[in-house]
């Protein structure tokens, strides 16, 4: 919940007409109070005090459910805080991520408060979507961009600001200008991401590795006879796996297999070390070559070379990012590459045993730049969590420019309420979007118009003591979503289930919204009591088509996450395959990759239907079709004619034949076809795919690892 700070309140006074209220409430004795919050900008709340909190399915209705819930009516899809895709995210082990490919679940940098200090620390991703909208690039003085919308804030030296806003009048509210500074460490010198999977990478990346921790000797013996022989071996070992992963995949490259083997065992000092091996003759010469110093040195061997070495000499605390090593040249070669990066470092007198160590100077920023392009492999020696967020970056706003035309932008929902956006503290909204259907009003009210129930817990637990109660199905999500927006702020979700499941009252919950994963352990707990159905609606497949459909809602690929993630927790997932838009998503290509990309993420059931275009829907969709595509405007007029609301039965009748071998082929059993909207369920075997942790001892001992996972 917002702070009272950041909150404006209408108050409200019951059975009193009052304005800004929703046409038809606003002489309703149940209405509590409408809120108005700068975390959902544009959007009312309209808090009500539920009467009923189940409601009863009309008996002509084909649905195979008697009741639902519905705590909110209305869906507060349209999020206004949103960055580029291609944003750079601090991910909390300290590696980074472009923010299209943060998945809801995922663990961040975010920062806390903490005494003087606010401190960077872990942040959970509760929730992830899409919005087109205007959009500005802010330029930092240190060469820092950001392309984030208007509404977007950014944590500066005087407090969180918009990118845009106005002194006064409705506009009214903190917003950037040049001279600002922001917070954080910057991106600056990071031009581009080098490619961990290219050869010279990999060729630089083993003679870091080899030459800083590896051991490459030859012994000569003496056999009974007099004759000599030559023992040629390669050996490295380390307490870290992931570096030895590494580079056991990058020797088989170029040829060179290993054997694995434990080091040591553990003691109450040390941690175990594993061990990779080789003592045929062809490999110790190809190794030889593999790490022989290159006559050229690329930006590609260069950042290799950097993450090898520190993989096996390197060590980072408070900030500080340190290698040591005794033989000069893999000293010069650091420091060579270095200064082709525009890193500054100062190299330090020789110990006693003499071992030296090259610091790197510049602080976070330039750590930051360091593990940007050298890529290590060891995720324990990147960890930055707990360090103050001071810094000599140079992060003045330089100018705000705006850019041209609508974009595509992206926002997520951290535990922290921030989390750490091409290296500067970025705000995100209050919580994940969603989007559903609503009998209500189909047009602007439908998203910045909500009615929340705020006592339907209460209520239905009185609803389902009651003698007249059979115990009978309950649906939720079957009218508007009950994970939509709303529901991060209200969670009322707990509770409802909570009431269900002490009833033993089954029940089904169907949604869009990745927000079903903070539940999922009290979703679990239920379904040891009563029957408990979970499933998730997908309907497109394309990214584009999904984001040009379905305005910020969770991508595709958010949503497979969190049915693995409903598989993971032990609960079956279906997966609503609906509606399949004609001419659109019915192609043979798209319905294939829908079913695979289900399987794979765990679906245990499939059910499909084609588009049903109701009354008060009808309108805004049409008006979609022809801004997006209007060559199939006269197609759409003749199938969804005059005030038919579903496809043709031949269509249907043709969508059957297309999906049911498709559905065979990808194991998926065909169930009951609904009379109606000729949707189909089938089901799929209810154990999930077997997954893998990359790392984990069977990589080291039992086979070789995932090389797409060590990256």
């Amino acid at each position: 919940m917002c702070s009272n700070e950041q909150m404006r309140w209408s108050g409200q006074e019951l059975g009193v007409e009052q304005a800004g209220t929703l046409p038809g409430l606003a002489k309703l004795n149940n209405l509590v109070r409408s809120v108005q919050t700068p975390e959902f900008a544009g959007v009312t709340f309209h808090e009500v005090l539920a009467k009923s909190a189940l409601n009863k399915v009309p008996g002509q209705s084909v649905v195979p459910f008697g009741w639902t819930i519905n705590p909110y009516r209305g869906c507060s899809h349209a999020c206004v805080y949103c960055i580029d895709p291609e944003t750079v995210i601090t991910m909390s082990d300290g590696r980074e991520k472009p923010l299209w490919a943060v998945e809801v679940g995922d663990v961040v940098l975010g920062t806390r408060v903490a005494g003087r200090y606010r401190r960077y620390t872990p942040a959970k991703v509760l929730a992830k979507w899409t919005n087109r909208k205007p959009a500005y690039r802010v330029t930092l003085a240190d060469g820092t961009t950001l392309v984030a919308s208007g509404d977007h804030r950014f944590l500066t030296e005087r407090g969180w600001k918009h990118v845009t806003g106005s002194m006064a009048g409705h506009g009214q509210r903190p917003y950037l200008t040049t001279g600002n500074s922001l917070m954080g460490f910057g991106r600056s010198g990071i031009a581009r991401q080098i490619s961990v999977l290219s050869e010279d990478y990999a060729r630089g990346y083993l003679t870091g590795m080899i030459r800083g921790d590896g051991l490459l000797f030859t012994r000569e013996y003496t056999r009974a006879r007099g004759s000599t022989y030559v023992h040629r071996q390669f050996r490295l070992a380390l307490a870290d796996v992931e570096g030895l992963d590494r580079t056991r995949v990058f020797l088989e490259r170029f040829g060179i297999m290993t054997n694995p083997f434990q080091f040591s065992v553990a003691s109450a000092n040390r941690r175990a070390m594993y061990g990779i091996r080789t003592a045929a003759q062809a490999h110790f010469g190809a190794i030889s070559s593999v790490i022989s110093w290159p006559a050229e040195r690329t930006d590609k061997w260069a950042a290799g070379y950097l993450g090898g070495i520190f993989d096996a000499e390197g060590s980072c605390s408070r900030g500080i990012l340190r290698i040591s090593n005794e033989d000069d040249a893999v000293l010069t070669a650091i420091e060579r590459s270095l200064d082709r990066f525009g890193l500054s470092f100062t190299r330090e007198a020789a110990r006693p045993n003499g071992v030296t160590t090259i610091r790197l100077t510049g602080g976070l920023p330039a750590r930051n730049t360091f593990f940007a392009l050298a890529q290590p492999a060891i995720t324990r020696k990147l960890a930055i969590a707990g360090a103050a967020i001071k810094s000599t970056a140079d992060l003045r706003v330089v100018s705000i420019d705006a850019l041209h035309g609508d974009r595509e932008l992206m926002d997520i929902t951290t535990t922290t309420g921030d989390f750490i956006a091409n290296g500067v503290v970025s705000h995100n909204c209050f919580a994940r979007p969603t989007h559903t259907y609503l009998d209500l009003d189909a047009g602007d009210d439908f998203d910045r118009q909500i009615i929340v129930k705020v006592n339907v817990a209460e209520v239905l637990r009185t609803e389902l003591v009651k003698p007249a109660w059979r115990h009978e199905h309950v649906a939720l999500g079957t009218n508007t979503d009950p994970y939509q927006r709303a529901e991060g702020r209200y969670s009322l979700m707990p509770g409802i289930i909570d009431a269900l499941t002490t009833s033993g009252t089954p029940f089904s919950i169907l949604t869009k919204g990745t927000l079903l994963r903070r539940d999922l352990p009290q979703l679990a707990d239920a379904a040891t009591r009563v029957p408990v159905d979970l499933a998730m609606s997908i309907a497109v497949y394309d990214h584009e088509l999904q984001q040009s459909v379905e305005p910020g809602t969770p991508s595709t690929q958010a949503r497979l996450a969190t049915v693995t993630a409903v598989r993971d927790a032990g609960l079956d997932c279906a997966v609503f395959l609906m509606p399949i838009l004609p001419y659109l998503t019915d192609t043979r290509v798209h319905l294939d990759e829908a079913l695979r990309q289900a399987k794979g993420a765990g679906a245990t059931s499939v059910l499909y239907t084609a588009l049903h275009l109701r009354p008060g829907v009808k309108p805004w969709f049409m008006q979609w079709l022809e801004r997006e595509h209007p060559e199939l405007v006269p197609k759409y007029r003749s199938m969804y004619y005059g005030n038919n609301s579903y496809a043709p039965k031949e269509y249907r009748r043709w969508l059957g034949q297309r999906m049911r071998p498709l559905i065979r082929a990808h194991g998926l059993e065909q169930g009951r076809e609904d009379p109606v909207t000729g949707g189909v369920r089938s089901s799929a075997p209810t154990t999930a795919p077997p997954r893998h942790a990359s790392g984990s001892l069977p990589d080291v001992f039992g086979r070789p690892p995932d090389p797409s996972a060590l990256f």
